[in-house]
């Protein structure tokens, strides 16, 4: 047992002292974007929906239509990681609809 605790001791003597968080000097031209590009987001869009109860819920499929209380003139509320983003609006993109980013929060 204590030839164990002279070898910990020894090794800790070899290793260098580190005296507080060390900081580390990054290139002032790099996008801090950049750095994160793996990390992992969910966006959600609060959107109103009237008269939709749990029938309705698991009566969803491929193609279902809701009926929303949404306004073609209001913005709706983009969340990302349930952090208020900013306000969008919807668009029609060929076949597809489409979100317009029109305001940062």
């Amino acid at each position: 047992m204590s030839l164990a605790i002279d070898t910990a001791i020894s090794t800790l003597e070899i290793l260098p002292a580190v005296k507080g968080p060390q900081l580390v000097e990054m290139p002032r031209n790099i996008d801090l974007y950049e750095l994160l590009p793996w990390l992992p987001c969910t966006l959600a869009l609060d959107i109103p929906i009237v008269r939709f109860t749990v029938r309705h819920l698991l009566s969803l499929g491929v193609g279902s239509i809701v009926e929303t209380a949404y306004h073609q003139s209001s913005d709706l509320p983009l969340r990302v990681n349930g952090q208020l983003v900013g306000w969008t609006e919807f668009e029609v993109v060929g076949e597809r609809l489409a979100v317009r980013l029109t305001d940062l929060s």
